[in-house]
């Protein structure tokens, strides 16, 4: 058993990765401010797993903060807390240099000062930006076309910087996007506060009543509908593929980067369509200009994955969207209404 600090534990993929590591033997340990997600979860983690889990509030740039936590016997940190949405970075790209990279640096140094030499990062494949190559494989040609995906690329390069000067530190960048799902039971999910900034969210609220409709944000590129095509990935695979890199790199030192995906592409129109026939409820569109620092096609190559972690996806598409409207019809306002 470890001790794991999941630093941004209450959000969406930290709070499902909570629960992974409890069910395969672990002992999280959360960090998060809660400014983007909610403390009930801290009441479904132990109703799914009948284990209470230390949490503490605290800014990841808090490096005094994050030393005393990692003193208490933590093995290994999984690092999650960042702002992640592509359009809002590219409104407030302070903010996102800000927490993303400084967050980074401080729990690194914190890391350095303690001992603790395991970290999983939360990477991202929106690096890889404008690509003509799908699927991607992980020495594709870096390209980030936001301030978010620059945020990504900066901070691996951070870690593989300090990984070749701290020779026994071990830090693996698990690079996915557009994670979707809840967990199977229905009692954790995605319950973003304020306007969702990512599609099955949103398109979850407008089946609900919640929202008159979606915005389809370009329906012009040069894909074969002209919407966006992303890998989707269920929650419940990638909080499996963190506890599997930690254990899996425990012993190992230096920088390393894995892609995460299903390996095949879902477009805009082709998700909505989904959640229509899954929901059983109309979801109105309306096509809207592109945002600023879209791709048109982002897919992931796993196959490393698949040979370093023996990790490949269990869920498909319609199981994503089956999860997160079971979630959403249990809390159709959300976590602290809902309880």
């Amino acid at each position: 058993m470890r001790r794991v600090l999941v630093t941004g534990g209450a959000g969406f993929i930290g709070s499902h990765t909570c629960v992974a590591l409890i069910e395969q033997g672990h002992e999280p340990v959360l960090l998060d401010t809660f400014a983007n997600s909610s403390a009930h979860v801290l009441d479904r983690i132990h109703a799914l797993t009948g284990r209470r889990v230390d949490s503490h509030r605290v800014d990841v740039r808090n490096t005094a903060a994050l030393r005393r936590i990692l003193e208490d016997d933590i093995h290994s940190v999984i690092h999650f807390a960042a702002l992640k949405a592509v359009g809002e970075s590219v409104q407030r790209p302070l903010d996102y240099y800000d927490l993303n990279i400084s967050g980074t640096v401080s729990l690194l140094q914190a890391m350095q000062h303690t001992g603790v030499r395991n970290l999983v990062f939360s990477g991202s494949c929106s690096i890889f930006g404008a690509t003509v190559d799908s699927p991607l494989q992980e020495d594709a040609a870096l390209a980030p076309s936001n301030p978010y995906s620059r945020t990504k690329v900066m901070c691996e390069a951070i870690l593989a910087d300090t990984c070749a000067a701290v020779v026994d530190l071990s830090a693996t960048s698990l690079r996915y996007f557009n994670p979707i799902g809840a967990h199977p039971s229905g009692q954790l999910g995605e319950d973003p506060l304020g306007i969702p900034n990512n599609l099955l969210p949103f398109a979850m609220q407008v089946a609900i009543g919640r929202r008159e409709e979606l915005k389809v944000f370009g329906d012009d590129y040069s894909t074969p509908d002209g919407t966006c095509i992303r890998d989707y990935i269920h929650v419940v695979d990638l909080a499996d593929a963190h506890v599997r890199a930690i254990e899996r790199f425990d012993r190992d030192s230096g920088f390393r980067a894995l892609n995460l995906g299903t390996g095949r592409g879902t477009s805009v129109h082709e998700m909505v369509e989904c959640v229509r026939l899954v929901t059983g409820h109309p979801v109105p569109t309306a096509i809207a200009p592109r945002r600023e620092g879209d791709v048109p096609v982002l897919v992931a190559d796993p196959s490393l994955a698949r040979e370093l972690l023996g990790w490949r996806c269990e869920f498909e598409v319609d199981d994503m969207v089956a999860h997160a409207w079971r979630f959403q019809r249990a809390h159709p306002h959300g976590y602290v209404q809902s309880t």
